[in-house]
């Protein structure tokens, strides 16, 4: 029996899947990673049990394995390799709320608004909040310890992560953690797997910790001459407190949502920032005089607050409607760096000076409150003279946030795009260190291989 049959033959029918034309859709992530192989097949597994079914046949063949979530990862995470299988978890979509432990018990395949939404049924709230929470997935957002709009306050992924069950690359299923609030028995190995992007195992379960429903909350949106003049804003508010969202928007980004769909949003700004506190009280209101006193004091042209829910959340789909909005400008190469907050000010000028040099718009986004910066490289379609100097704005961009003690990932992981620049930002020790974990836990290298190295 041939390998493939081998497999096909395991698992129920219709989990294989090797049709060309259903494949082709498994092979790419959002990033569009033109490295992208061919896989042998797409895994579609119900149960942890067909996942360590999957993987033991890999294991046998030396055949690489790829997992997948929704396909919503920025940065090449899933890209399928050729001669692999690609594991999507898109059928394991379960999620049962303990609301006496506040937690959630989830498979990977559920979509972090899924959570969310079960969550509120029992006034509890699941707070990591990326921009595309409403088609990705919890395995997902586990691989890559995901971030978004409320992670300046309320943390990311893996501050909310109290158990893993995770399938290895033998095809041993381990249960680490659990609904335990403290647990420090033994080595922290569930972190381990917490942005692991898939290089170490494959999560067939999470138990995720709930917080109480987030409180009312007062929105302040102010606009400045240009985004390093709203960055300094952002140093000034962050050096006094931490408001529950401090998000920004460039000139370029603010134009493209009302080209995209009118929000009313002023298009002459240079920058705009959407800031929020869900304090206590009177605290909310101590916390808005903060932030619009900081921001009038670091030049804001216009400062606008409320109390209205409804009308405060306008300005944060505006925010989230951002990269959509981008893409129809042409296609994408998205950043996803960050520096120490004090010094996103000079990452900014340095993305302006470096879209000037390479003669490209790259408008930026970013969750300012907390330093991590989305630029989005627009190169126009069928100009290969622009991909070649956008390839160029994406590598200096990276290094650029080195220089300022910063990160080339934030929250989208490294995936396959931007393992380049890893060893400049790790250097050579971390990454010999990373090497060795990895061949502990794989040591045939079938797990997400071309993530990291």
């Amino acid at each position: 029996m041939e390998p493939l049959e081998e497999l096909t033959a395991a698992l129920p029918a219709g989990v294989v899947v090797t049709d060309a034309e259903r494949v082709e859709k498994y092979r790419h992530d959002r990033s569009q990673d033109p490295d992208t192989g061919t896989p042998l097949a797409v895994v579609r597994p119900e149960r942890a049990d067909q996942v360590r079914e999957a993987v033991r046949w890999a294991a046998r063949h030396g055949v690489a394995v790829v997992p997948r979530g929704a396909g919503s990862g920025l940065s090449g995470g899933s890209s399928a390799v050729d001669g692999g299988i690609v594991l999507s978890l898109e059928r394991m979509t379960a999620v049962e709320i303990d609301p006496t432990c506040q937690v959630a018990v989830v498979e990977p395949g559920a979509f972090n608004v899924d959570v969310k939404r079960a969550a509120a049924e029992h006034g509890l709230w699941y707070p990591p909040d990326p921009s595309s929470y409403e088609f990705c997935s919890i395995g997902g957002n586990v691989a890559t310890n995901a971030g978004g709009l409320c992670c300046v306050k309320y943390g990311v992924t893996t501050d909310y992560v109290l158990g893993l069950d995770v399938v290895l690359a033998d095809g041993t299923l381990v249960t680490l953690g659990g609904k335990r609030i403290k647990d420090v028995a033994g080595l922290s190995l569930l972190k381990l797997f917490v942005g692991s992007e898939g290089t170490l195992g494959i999560v067939t379960r999470a138990v995720l910790r709930l917080v109480p429903a987030q409180p009312q909350r007062s929105t302040l949106v102010a606009t400045f001459a240009s985004p390093t003049v709203a960055a300094e804003a952002v140093v000034a508010i962050r050096g006094r407190l931490r408001p529950s969202m401090l998000e920004l928007m460039d000139r370029p980004s603010i134009r493209a949502v009302e080209q995209h769909r009118s929000m009313g949003l002023d298009v002459e700004a240079g920058a705009l920032l959407v800031a929020q506190s869900d304090a206590p009280g009177t605290s909310r209101t101590e916390e808005i005089a903060t932030m619009e006193k900081a921001s009038r004091d670091a030049g804001a042209t216009e400062v606008f607050v409320t109390d209205d829910p409804d009308e405060g959340e306008q300005f944060v789909q505006a925010r989230r409607m951002v990269i959509p909005a981008v893409e129809q400008l042409g296609a994408l190469m998205l950043e996803d760096v960050g520096v120490p907050v004090p010094r996103l000010p000079e990452l900014l000028a340095e993305v302006e000076r470096i879209a000037t040099e390479q003669d490209l718009l790259i408008p930026v986004i970013a969750h300012a409150g907390d330093g991590n910066t989305h630029p989005l490289i627009v190169v126009p379609h069928d100009d290969d003279a622009a991909h070649l100097r956008a390839l160029q704005a994406f590598d200096d961009i990276m290094h650029a946030a080195i220089a300022l003690d910063g990160t080339i990932t934030g929250e989208h992981g490294v995936g396959r795009t931007k393992k380049s620049a890893l060893p400049d930002q790790v250097g050579e020790d971390v990454m010999a260190l990373t090497r060795r974990v990895k061949d502990a836990l794989d040591p045939d290298g079938i797990l997400n291989p071309g993530v990291f190295f």
